[in-house]
């Protein structure tokens, strides 16, 4: 039996109801916040109110906010998007829709506060950015759908475009709610253990060294014995080693920039 849609969505919810937590949430000054600007603001927060973000959201260390581009719709059907100028395949998202939204949204912002379109042709996310946002007073982030958005509106508002990756996905929520995780993530409280952020993957420029945990013996396999050593110094010297190799084998890419740091 197929489940119907409102099941579908509890069964992916934790202890608590992610869409409630981002109502009558008065603004403060001092917490980071996330405006998402999208067609589809049943999607959110998804996956951002489970686990630690989703106890970081219930517990006010950051704000979440949706703006639905359907209430700035043209006409009687709320028309969002029109056929290309000069022609071509598609539909465009109008700037006389999304500039109202990024207007409300922005109305909301204190502080450093960019505005990120979701975009295959943008500047690639990473952990530089991340912690770069981390430190504004909040993020503007438009979902893009259809063949795009009318130049005109980037231009007009100075947006950023950013991508994930050279693909192209269907729309830009998954993006935007993949770019806030990794940000929410690196605020303070939000972890728990701060070293963990500072000794994760890409924080140093390399990739992070082997993990492993009990039991000491699994299935012929031993865990490396100088992690049983105690040897604290030994232990960090053999995982900036293992750091390394793994970046030098995987990501020759991050290895040139690490040298040439």
């Amino acid at each position: 039996m197929t489940p119907s849609r409102s099941h579908g969505r509890q069964s992916v919810r934790a202890t608590f109801k992610p869409r409630e937590l981002m109502k009558d949430a008065p603004d403060y000054a001092d917490v980071w916040q996330a405006r998402v600007i999208t067609l589809f603001p049943e999607l959110f927060p998804g996956v951002l109110g489970a686990s630690l973000t989703g106890k970081a959201l219930k517990d006010g260390l950051w704000q979440l906010h949706t703006h639905d581009l359907r209430a700035h719709g043209i006409g009687k059907h709320r028309n969002v998007d029109d056929t290309p100028a000069g022609g071509g395949a598609g539909m465009v998202m109008r700037a006389d829709v999304v500039g109202p939204a990024i207007q409300q949204a922005q109305g909301h912002a204190h502080g450093r506060w960019p505005i990120l379109y979701m975009s295959p042709r943008g500047r690639r996310f990473d952990q530089g950015m991340a912690r770069d946002l981390a430190t504004c007073g909040g993020v503007t982030l438009l979902c893009g759908r259809f063949e795009g958005v009318d130049e005109r509106v980037l231009g007009h508002y100075g947006v950023t475009e950013v991508s994930l990756g050279d693909f192209v996905m269907t729309g830009g929520e998954l993006a935007a709610q993949a770019m806030i995780d990794a940000t929410v993530r690196l605020l303070p409280g939000v972890l728990g253990n701060a070293d963990s952020a500072v000794e994760e993957s890409h924080s140093n420029g390399l990739l992070e060294h082997p993990q492993f945990t009990r039991p000491a013996q699994w299935e012929g396999h031993d865990i490396p014995p100088v992690l049983m050593s105690g040897n604290h110094g030994e232990i960090a010297k053999w995982r900036q080693a293992q750091s390394e190799k793994l970046t030098q084998e995987r990501r020759p890419d991050l290895w040139d920039r690490f040298q040439k740091r």
